[in-house]
């Protein structure tokens, strides 16, 4: 006898069908997986095998073999227990097949329940893709896989194996899962105020600068300057995250296993602060089932990497990728998966080993080639794609206890979102297809865009001598100047502007010529 259900697996970001076929064939008694299973899907058969027997059916005293299609794909994860289960029950004859437009998804269990598996979002929107009408899953994973129901797929829920089987067979109805409602402007509320923030009226300058052009930046300062609650207070002051930002965060942090159990999309951007030790395959990702890394953790969000220089070489070279193309390929052996990558860098580091190069009060116990060792921990390239570059110095005492309210973050936010409006109504009117912001500008669009007056021209060119700057710093100087006058709704860049600009200018913060 024999018995075929749909189900799905992953593929990188995206969800691929799977059949799973089942064959209850004379012989003595045995069961075996076969299609590619990994360890985890070969344990399904003592599972799912248990789970029958606690659930009172009768497993077949007879040779069992399942079949996951197609045979040249891995099949990896728990995710087939609950389709594997059923697919021997049907071939045995103990319950219905299933409706071919039905797919089922979920880990069993010893005693029929359903437990929550990865990456139910993206399978779910495969399965909607594929034609897929009723999706059978447990009910933790019903919030996430309830935003593929726009395409006349419904969602089930289930805790147990035999809520499934009830109804399948009628006797039981499921209420329907439905999505929950997307609000991105409630995201804000997750991130700290920037009014806790006392003084570094520079460093909160540069901040708004970078969430306005989506400008990657560099704080130095001496230990305790704020540099950690300004970066945690970023996202606080970025636009809300679009819908379609929204899904893809989300199925990334679905593969990952991330997602809150019950909760839809993401709503707030993500902020991911990994710790210095961290490998370049945690930054990246890997593995043998490709779990995405920090990078891709960070999609549509802020990465904030503290205490940057004590980054290992390779753990920092592993940016380059994604902060030039917005994506990241994970190869290995057994294939390959790509990630989207669109993040928003912000690093901190201390001026030198001990922390204090250059403070006012406390003196540095490093000499000068140990401050340029230090310094040197960074390469060019990664220097290249940061634009902002802040010092922070020690707040003071009548800063810490001055009565001067600092700006809240709805304020800066505001700032933000006027200059962002600027910029897509610029950048829809020119026809730039992809850009956001003015980080995204290519070198041509610069050109375009970033337009001066007279005497910005004439400050640009003394500089551009003066300091001898490469194309690249010339149009990244640009970009931020473009940014600064968007703040303050100037069409042309004027010498304010470009002077802004260049006071953030890498090199100068780091003795780097």
């Amino acid at each position: 006898m024999y018995a075929v259900l749909n189900s799905f697996g992953l593929a990188g970001l995206k969800g691929f069908g799977v059949a799973v076929e089942a064959d209850v064939s004379a012989g003595l008694e045995a069961f075996s997986i076969v299609g590619l299973p990994d360890s985890a899907v070969r344990e399904s058969a003592d599972r799912v095998r248990a789970a029958a027997r606690n659930l009172r059916f009768s497993w077949p005293s007879a040779r069992v073999t399942v079949n996951l299609a197609p045979a040249d794909v891995r099949k990896t994860g728990p995710v087939y227990d609950l389709p594997l289960l059923l697919a021997v029950l049907a071939a045995a004859g103990q319950i219905e097949t299933p409706p071919k437009d039905a797919a089922f998804l979920g880990e069993v269990a010893l005693d029929g329940s359903l437990r929550p598996v990865a990456g139910v979002l993206p399978m779910a929107l495969a399965a909607a893709e594929s034609g897929v009408k009723a999706l059978y899953l447990p009910a933790d994973n019903a919030a996430e896989a309830a935003e593929a129901c726009g395409s006349g797929m419904q969602v089930y829920p289930a805790r147990r194996v035999t809520d499934v089987v009830g109804a399948l067979s009628g006797r039981l109805t499921i209420p329907l899962a439905a999505p929950a409602p997307f609000d991105p402007d409630g995201g804000w509320a997750a991130y700290p105020d920037f009014a806790d923030v006392l003084g570094q009226a520079v460093a909160r300058r540069a901040m708004v600068v970078a969430a306005a052009g989506g400008h990657n930046v560099l704080m130095i300062g001496a230990p305790g300057t704020g540099k950690s609650m300004l970066a945690k207070r970023l996202p606080g002051i970025l636009p809300p995250m679009t819908r379609e930002e929204s899904v893809e965060t989300s199925k990334i942090y679905s593969i990952a296993g991330l997602l809150p159990r019950g909760a839809g999309l993401i709503a707030a951007r993500p902020f991911r602060s990994p710790h210095h030790s961290a490998s370049p395959a945690s930054l990246a990702g890997g593995g043998s089932l490709f779990r995405p890394g920090e990078c891709s953790l960070a999609n549509a969000g802020v990465l904030f990497l503290d205490e940057l220089p004590e980054f290992s070489r390779e753990s920092l070279e592993v940016l380059r990728q994604p902060l030039e193309d917005g994506q990241i390929t994970i190869s290995r052996a057994a294939g390959s998966a790509t990630y989207p990558s669109r993040f928003q860098l912000v690093a901190a580091m201390n001026p030198c080993k001990c922390g204090y190069y250059g403070h006012p009060t406390r003196p540095c116990t490093c000499t000068p080639n140990a401050v340029r060792q230090y310094r040197s921990r960074i390469s060019g390239p990664l220097l290249d794609r940061i634009d902002l570059c802040v010092e922070m110095d020690p707040i003071s005492f009548s800063e810490l206890h001055g009565a001067a309210q600092s700006e809240s973050s709805a304020s800066l936010r505001a700032q933000v979102l006027a200059a962002r409006a600027v910029q897509t109504a610029r950048f829809a009117a020119k026809g730039y297809r992809g850009v956001h912001c003015n980080a995204q500008l290519s070198a041509g669009q610069v050109r375009q865009v970033c337009r001066l007056t007279p005497g910005a021209q004439q400050t640009l060119r003394v500089a551009y001598d003066r300091l001898g700057l490469s194309a690249r710093s010339h149009d990244r100087l640009l970009r931020v100047a473009r940014t600064i006058a968007d703040l303050a709704g100037a069409d042309l860049i004027d010498e304010t502007a470009l002077l802004e600009a260049l006071q953030y200018r890498m090199q100068d913060k780091l003795g780097v010529r």
